[in-house]
C-alpha cells in the first residue's frame, strides 16, 4: 500500500473481506471520485480491472467503514499525547515524579498542561496538594485535569495569573473555580503550540481508523480560537473529518463559528468521578447530590430556539437527575414547537449514563439520540470500580443500559470524550458487547454500527457510516484474525456461507483476543493514512 497526495478518480480494491449490507460475502470494492461505486464478488471485479487510477491487493485484510468518534476534545486530545499523560500513573507519588520529569523537560512552556490523573485509583486515594505540585514544578504554572475533565488541580502560581482566585480551595478545583482556571491555562497555550496538538490527535485518530470526529468544544472547555482553528485545519490538510459542536446558548454564535449544533457539552451537570453529576439520592461516598447547571425550563427554551433555527441541540447529562430535566425540557418544547419538529431535529444527550426505565422511553418518544462512551464502563464499572464507590453497587449496576436503549429504539452514537478515555474504536466496540454487567450488553454488530452509521445518523445523514453504492468513501483496512457472527445470545460463530444469514462477518473481539490493526484509512476518497511498511 502506498500513500498519494491527491485520490485517483477510481479505485479497485479486491482479495479482502469487504464488510456490506449489500453483498455480504462481498470480497472487492470499486470507490469512484469520492464515493463507493460497488461492492461485489472478486470475480466480477476483473470487469473493473482496466482503466482504474490503482488497484489494492488487499491479501486479505478487511475493509469495514470508518470509525466515527461522536464526542472528542481535539486539542485536549493531542495535549494529551503531546504532553503530561497521568492516566497510567499507579500512585500518587509516581503521579509527582511525572510532573517533576515533565517539568524540567519544558523549561520554556509559559504554563505546564497534564491530564489523567485518577486518585479514586491510588493507593489512599488522595490527590496532591498544592504544595506539593509547587515543590514539583519548581514554583510554575501548572493546571492538570482529573481523568473526566470535570475538576483539576493547580500550582499558586496558575493561581496567581487567575482573578478572584484568593478564595480557591486547596484540592480539586470544580464548577466555576474549574473553569476559571481551565480558561486561564489554555489560553496560555500558543497558536503553534495549539496546531501542533490538534494534528497530532487528528493524525493519530487516522492511524485507528477513525474517519471523522465530532468536536465538543464550547467556552467552558476551549475558545473560539481553537473551535475555529480546528475546523480551519481540517479543512486544509488530509485527514479526519471534524464536525464541530459549540456548547452555548447563543444560537447565532454557534452558528457564526461554524458548529452544526448548538450542544455538545452543554452541562446540565458534571461527572461522577468528581462528585459533580446531579443526582436523585445523595452519592453514598458524600452527603450531597451533586451540581445543577441548568433547570427544564432553561433545556426547553435552548430546544425551542435551536429547533427554530434548524440547528441540533444537546446537553450533557450524566446523573439521573439531571437526564431527568433533560426529559422533561425537550418534552415542554416539543409541546411548544411540536413533537414531529423535534424529533425531525435529532436532538443529543451526551453521556446519559444514569437511565431509567422511563427516561430510556422518553428518548425513544423524542427522538433523542444517546451519544454514549462504552469504555467508561470498562474503566469505571464493575462491582470495585469508580462507579460502585460513588453509588454504592445497586445503583452502579444500573449505568449505561445501551441494550435496553436500543431495545426501544434509541438511536446511539458512540464515542470516547477524548482525552477522558483514549481514542479506540475496537476498544470501544469491545467494551459495549462486553459489558461488566451483562444484560447491558449489545451485539458486536450492533455496537459496531453504533460506532460507523450511528455517528453519521446523529449529524443528520443517513447516506453514511456503511459501504454502500452511492454513500461516501470513508473506509479502513484492517489486519485481523478470523470474521464470526455474533447471535443474539453472545454466542460467538464461525461465519457461515449460508445466504440466509445476510450479515456480513466481523472480528472476533472477546475479551484476551487482539484487536484489529489498522493498514490504511481513507476519508472521501483520499488516503489519509498507512500504516508504514504496508
Amino acid at each position: 500500500m502506498s500513500e498519494r497526495t491527491a485520490p485517483p478518480d477510481t479505485v479497485l480494491l479486491r482479495g479482502g473481506e469487504v464488510h456490506s449490507p449489500a453483498d455480504p460475502f462481498a470480497t472487492a470494492m470499486v470507490v469512484e471520485r469520492g464515493q463507493i461505486a460497488w461492492v461485489g464478488s472478486e470475480g466480477a471485479a476483473d470487469a473493473f480491472a482496466e482503466g482504474v487510477g490503482e488497484v489494492i491487493d488487499l491479501d486479505g485484510a478487511l475493509v469495514t467503514p470508518a470509525f466515527t468518534d461522536a464526542h472528542v476534545h481535539t486539542t485536549a486530545t493531542g495535549l494529551a499525547l503531546t504532553g503530561l499523560d497521568l492516566s497510567g500513573a499507579p500512585s500518587l507519588e509516581d503521579a509527582l515524579a511525572l510532573v517533576r520529569e515533565f517539568a524540567a523537560a519544558r523549561a520554556h512552556d509559559r504554563v505546564l498542561i497534564g491530564h489523567g490523573w485518577d486518585a479514586a485509583r491510588w493507593p489512599g486515594g488522595r490527590p496532591p496538594t498544592r504544595a506539593e505540585l509547587d515543590a514539583a514544578t519548581g514554583g510554575r504554572p501548572l493546571y492538570l485535569s482529573r481523568i473526566d475533565v470535570h475538576s483539576a488541580v493547580v500550582t499558586t502560581a496558575l493561581l496567581d495569573m487567575v482573578p478572584g482566585s484568593n478564595g480557591f480551595v486547596d484540592g480539586p478545583l470544580t464548577r466555576d473555580d474549574h473553569h476559571a482556571v481551565r480558561a486561564t491555562a489554555l489560553a496560555a497555550i500558543s497558536p503553534a503550540q495549539r496546531t501542533e496538538a490538534q494534528r497530532a490527535a487528528l493524525t493519530h485518530a487516522a492511524s485507528l481508523g477513525i474517519g471523522s470526529v465530532h468536536e465538543c468544544a464550547g467556552p467552558d472547555i476551549s475558545s473560539e480560537d481553537d473551535f475555529t482553528g480546528l475546523l480551519r485545519l481540517a479543512a486544509e490538510e488530509p485527514g479526519p473529518r471534524v464536525v464541530g459542536y459549540w456548547a452555548e446558548r447563543d444560537i447565532e454564535k454557534a452558528r457564526g463559528l461554524g458548529a452544526i449544533g448548538a450542544a455538545g457539552d452543554l452541562f446540565v451537570d458534571g461527572a461522577l468521578g468528581s462528585h459533580t453529576a446531579c443526582l436523585r439520592e445523595p452519592y453514598a461516598d458524600a452527603g450531597h447530590t451533586g451540581t445543577a447547571y441548568l433547570d427544564a425550563a432553561a433545556v426547553a427554551a435552548h430546544v425551542v430556539a435551536c429547533t427554530e433555527a434548524g440547528l441540533q441541540a444537546g446537553f450533557h447529562a450524566i446523573g439521573d437527575a439531571a437526564v431527568t430535566t433533560v426529559v422533561e425540557g425537550v418534552r415542554a418544547a416539543a409541546e411548544k414547537v411540536g413533537l414531529a419538529r423535534v424529533r425531525a431535529a435529532r436532538h443529543r444527550v451526551e453521556h446519559a449514563e444514569m437511565l431509567t426505565p422511563d427516561t430510556i422511553a422518553a428518548f425513544a418518544e423524542l427522538g433523542l439520540t444517546a451519544s454514549v462512551q462504552p469504555a467508561f464502563d470498562a474503566l469505571w464499572g464493575g462491582e470495585d470500580g469508580m462507579y460502585a464507590q460513588r453509588l454504592g453497587a445497586g445503583r452502579a449496576r444500573a449505568l449505561n443500559p445501551f441494550a435496553a436503549l436500543l431495545r426501544a429504539g434509541v438511536p446511539l452514537a458512540f464515542g470516547s470524550d477524548s482525552p477522558v478515555t483514549p481514542l479506540d474504536p475496537w476498544g470501544t466496540v469491545r467494551a459495549a458487547a462486553f459489558h461488566r454487567t451483562p444484560e447491558h450488553r449489545v451485539s458486536v454488530r450492533a455496537a459496531f454500527t453504533a460506532h460507523t452509521r450511528g455517528g453519521w445518523r446523529a449529524i443528520g445523514r443517513d447516506d453514511a457510516g456503511v459501504l454502500v453504492p452511492g454513500a461516501p468513501a470513508d473506509y479502513a483496512v484492517w489486519r485481523t484474525g478470523e470474521l464470526v457472527v455474533q447471535a443474539p445470545d453472545d454466542r460467538v460463530a464461525r461465519w457461515s456461507t449460508d445466504p440466509r444469514s445476510g450479515t456480513p462477518g466481523l472480528p472476533d473481539l472477546s475479551p484476551g483476543t487482539g484487536l484489529p490493526v489498522c493498514l490504511r484509512t481513507v476519508v472521501g476518497g483520499r488516503t489519509v493514512f498507512v500504516r508504514p511498511g504496508e
